[in-house]
């Protein structure tokens, strides 16, 4: 991030501070209820009732006799009522007198998560972006132990390099490409995608390792760590980044030319740009710069506009960069294409 991007993003903070409650604005076809089912998504059931779903909070009524009352289930009624001209969305039961105290309990799995957690799930605790050379000493597959041309689940490795038996379960990743920083050529980090999981077998020089669960082809070079056994994170709050803060696409998980709803994306913006897990911002198609073949100019060019393309939430950081889910699409999104605060 450039440093006038920087100074412009703090300044913006600090004029509006974050204590500034966002307009709220209703979605035209909103309904009056809704009964929350099986596979919903926070998202989607915001962008029910709202124009810029990442609000919800701002209308969300918290009940302090419910358990975990952020929180929403299959089988919950949502009504959306006026308390001093204002919208509030309740559960159904949320303000009814009770005769005596009651707390709702509920398993935190059985709630629905704010975003498709199929999405993203592999890049929540398994995603890294690592420094030059990091994973130069790493352990490595250095062959496929059962000669398949196509190694995944269930097959076994040779590795290099595993010389510390505390360790029993390994991440494979393959080593990438660096992110790099359009506007000043600063390398931001290098992706490692993740490729898989697997206990060792035996351990020696080579050892071998079974691969319990792949998301992609295992390949001679890939580098392992040990296992990531962090916690899962289920839910999110999606909140708008501070006004004035920009940044750009920089890449996109598996290189797809032309990114849409669901696609992980990476962003040139990190924890040092002060962004956090539910950051919410708007996605620009960057406008061509064509030739004004009517002004009779020569030479004569002018940059089209920036177009609104759709909404990216942050749900990893990094000390450089950021990895987001792409919200919805209204046209298609290209690397080095804007994020801007909505």
């Amino acid at each position: 991030m450039s440093i006038k991007k920087l100074l412009t993003t703090v300044c913006a903070a600090l004029l509006t501070g974050s204590l500034i409650a966002a307009d709220v604005v209703l979605n035209p076809s909103h309904p009056e209820s809704y009964l929350v089912v099986k596979g919903d998504t926070l998202w989607d059931i915001s962008a029910r009732f709202l124009r810029d779903p990442w609000l919800w909070p701002e209308v969300w009524y918290v009940n302090p006799q419910v358990a975990n009352p952020h929180l929403i289930y299959p089988g919950d009624t949502l009504n959306l009522v006026y308390v001093d001209g204002k919208p509030q969305i309740r559960r159904a039961s949320d303000g009814t007198v009770r005769l005596s105290p009651q707390v709702r309990t509920e398993s935190l799995d059985n709630a629905i998560p704010t975003i498709p957690m199929d999405a993203i799930k592999q890049f929540l605790t398994r995603a890294i972006v690592v420094e030059k050379g990091e994973l130069d000493d790493a352990p490595y597959v250095v062959q496929s132990a059962d000669e398949h041309v196509v190694t995944g689940a269930g097959d076994r490795v040779y590795v290099r390099g595993i010389e510390n038996r505390d360790f029993a379960v390994y991440d494979i990743f393959e080593p990438r490409g660096p992110y790099i920083d359009p506007d000043t050529d600063e390398v931001l980090g290098y992706e490692a995608l993740y490729v898989g999981t697997g206990p060792v077998q035996s351990y020696g020089d080579p050892a071998t390792l079974k691969l319990l669960s792949t998301s992609r082809e295992v390949r001679v070079g890939d580098r392992l760590r040990p296992a990531d056994r962090s916690e899962v994170m289920n839910h999110f709050q999606p909140h708008a980044v501070p006004s004035g803060t920009e940044g750009h696409i920089i890449s996109v998980i598996d290189g797809v030319s032309e990114i849409g709803q669901f696609n992980v994306v990476a962003l040139d913006l990190g924890e040092r740009d002060g962004m956090e897990v539910g950051h919410v911002m708007r996605v620009f198609q960057r406008g061509d710069v064509i030739r004004d073949t009517v002004s009779g100019k020569s030479g004569d060019k002018v940059k089209l506009p920036d177009e609104d393309a759709g909404i990216v939430m942050v749900f990893k950081t990094f000390e450089k960069v950021s990895y987001g889910l792409i919200m919805s699409a209204t046209r298609a999104i290209h690397i080095n294409d804007f994020v801007r605060s909505p």
